[in-house]
Formats: structure tokens, sequence, C-alpha cells
């Protein structure tokens, strides 16, 4: 390992210690900037170029690359963690406690771990005998609004031709998992006495109108598609959240919905939007009524990377184990779009993630680095 570097346990317990939460809710929201400067330093000490890329004033993505060229190999993760409440936690989340032979502490899985075993990875290899492009990025608030990977597949710079994301997956590399829409929609109607109905226009009846039609549309798209290759092998809708009127006696003046689609690869975020806009403007048309819709972000695109893509066989074959498909999200889409093949694979359990006691398991930092080493071999060096 460089002498520029700490041990790798310590980098983690110095990500861990250094906050950078992401959420929708601004008052918890925090900059990632200090996560990003630590890793900007140690990528410096073992000879990568580093550039640090503004989002906005409070967050960064990193890239740092060694070598030349758009192929080779990227190593990436999230920098931002989500919230938590300490108080749920059996030791403080923002201090690396080892116990059990886990390290606990939050995103010590989820994935500030990987970011390290990354850079010890990268320490083991003589950099200037590169053949193929080293790229590590590390970006910000994958667990908002994924505004940190949609901003580098926007720039349209490939990275790489082949990406590792370390999300949490037990060491099983992944190829598949679904997309997510995220929906609201609201009907605008007329209050009025409840005591005499042509005094207003119901917005709740119209809701009940507008669900009708959202679950016969989703028996028809559950029929439709079907993936054998996920747990769940039909997409799913998520009626969350509905609120409407304010008093009995009240005719409802305004209903809100919110909605969740989780969609397979084979299907289209573009037309699912355009399908709930379309029923929601026939409900509302019908029953003269206006209608507010709001996609929530741009949505989450399916991940659908070849199985007999180099990287997914150069991974069955190390870790004995079949590209497999997973329900969560990741950043590995926007990686796809790029025409970089993407894996997920990475330490820890998915189980661990989001939860008090989010932990890392000791027993696999080493099999993560000789994983690591053995893709940068094979792609950067080979």
């Amino acid at each position: 390992m460089s002498k520029g570097l700490p041990t790798t346990r310590e980098m983690i317990a110095q990500l861990i210690a250094t906050p950078s939460v992401s959420c929708v809710h601004a008052d918890m929201d925090m900059s990632n900037r200090g996560v990003i400067d630590q890793l900007a330093q140690w990528s410096e000490s073992l000879g990568f170029n580093v550039e640090i890329q503004a989002i906005d004033e409070r967050k960064f993505n990193l890239i740092a690359r060694a070598g030349s060229g758009s192929d080779g190999l990227v190593l990436s993760g999230h920098s931002d963690t989500v919230p938590c409440d300490p108080k749920l936690w059996s030791s403080d989340p923002f201090c690396a406690e080892e116990r059990n032979e886990r390290i606990y502490g939050l995103g010590s899985c989820d994935m500030k771990s990987f970011l390290a075993l990354a850079l010890d990875a990268s320490s083991r290899v003589n950099l200037d005998k590169l053949k193929h492009p080293l790229t590590l990025v590390a970006t910000a608030d994958e667990e908002s609004t994924m505004k940190g990977a949609r901003l580098i597949a926007n720039n349209g710079r490939k990275l790489g031709s082949f990406c590792v994301i370390g999300e949490p997956t037990d060491l099983s590399p992944i190829r598949q998992h679904k997309g997510n829409l995220t929906m609201s929609i609201e009907f605008l109607g007329q209050s009025g006495h409840a005591s005499d109905p042509s005094l207003g226009n119901n917005a709740l009846e119209g809701m009940y109108r507008f669900m009708t039609a959202l679950f016969a549309y989703r028996d028809t798209i559950q029929k439709r598609y079907n993936d054998p290759a996920f747990t769940i092998p039909t997409p799913t809708m998520n009626l969350g959240h509905i609120h409407g009127g304010d008093n009995s006696n009240r005719i409802c003046g305004a209903c809100t919905l919110l909605i969740d689609i989780r969609f397979l690869p084979a299907m289209s975020f573009e037309t699912l939007k355009a399908d709930l806009e379309q029923m929601a403007d026939e409900v509302a048309g019908a029953r003269g009524l206006g209608v507010v819709k709001q996609i929530f972000g741009d949505g989450l695109p399916a991940m659908d990377t070849d199985e007999a893509s180099e990287i997914a066989q150069y991974l069955t074959h190390i870790t004995g184990k079949k590209t497999d498909s997973v329900g969560f999200g990741t950043e590995a889409p926007y990686f796809n779009a790029m025409q970089t093949e993407t894996i997920v694979i990475g330490p820890g359990s998915i189980n661990q993630a989001h939860q008090p006691d989010e932990f890392l398991p000791i027993a696999q930092i080493d099999p993560t680095v000789k994983m690591l080493e053995g893709l940068i071999e094979r792609f950067c060096l080979s």
C-alpha cells in the first residue's frame, strides 16, 4: 500500500466520520464536499489525475483517472448516505465501531467502504504500467436525486468501456434492476355544502374513478410483462399516499394521489408516464375537474446489462456466481447509457442498508480488494 494512503480500515473510518447525508428535505440535506476532498487527496497520493466536478454550490462528483483513453475500467460509488436517527443506533453512526467481526457506521456497507477498498486495490497496482485507463468515480446524491450520475451521463464523456458499481450485493454480480416512476395526480373540483351535491364538484369521487382505471391498468401491464429473472417477475404499482378534502360536511374540492411504479427493463418510462397522464386527463375531462400532474425527479431507468457482456462473463467466472437481478435501484443505467458495460457488485448486504446499526462484514474486505485487483489486471493491464 502507498505510504501516502492510510490503512483500509482507517479510510473507512474517516469516510464514515464525514457526514454526507442527501435528502429531498432541505433541513436534512448536507454537502458531500468533505468526503470528495478526502477521496481526492488519497487519489492524488496514488498518482491519479483528479477532477472535482461541481453540480451546484454544495454537491460534487469526483473523477480520478490514471492512464489515457476512453476505454478501460471505472470503479464507481456514491459518496452520500441516507439520513439516520442516532437514537435508534447502538453506537454513534458517524464513528466506525468494530465489533462482532463487523464495522458499524452510517455508510459502512452503503457504500463508503467500497470507495476505500477501490483505493486500496488501486494502490497495489503500478499505475505507470496501465495499458488502458483506470477511473475512480464518487458521485453525489444517489440516495435522493441521482443528479451526480445524471450529470456525468449528460456530459457525454465516456469514462471507460467497463464499470463496476460497488453497491452491497454480498459480492454477487448484478446485471439487472427495475426502473422507477414516482408521480402525483391532483384533481381540482369545487367545494360546497354536503347537503347539496350540485353546489360543488367532488374531486374525491374523480379520484375514485381514476384509481379504478389504475387498477385495471396495473392488471394489464402485469399480464403483458413478465421477467422470471426477478424475484417479483412483473411490474408493480403502489398507491402510497392519498389526501383530499377537509371535513365530512364539505364537498371535497381537491384530492391528491402519489403513485410508485417499478417497471421491467423491457418497459418504457415515457410510455408509462404518458399512459397515466392520459388516464388522468380522461377522468378530469369526463367529470369537469382540473388536473395537475407531477413527475418527481426524472425517474430511474431500468438496468439491463447483457449477460454475455465481457465484464459479466468475467465476474461470473471469478465469483462462481451467475449474474442476477435485484429490486433496488442504482446508478448503473446512467453508465450503461454511455456505452459502458456495467455490473453492480460490492461487499455487504442490501438488507443492512438504510437500517440502524448498518454494518460491513470484515470478512468481505479482503475478497473485495482481491476481486478489484483482478478487475484492474484484466481490464487495465492486460
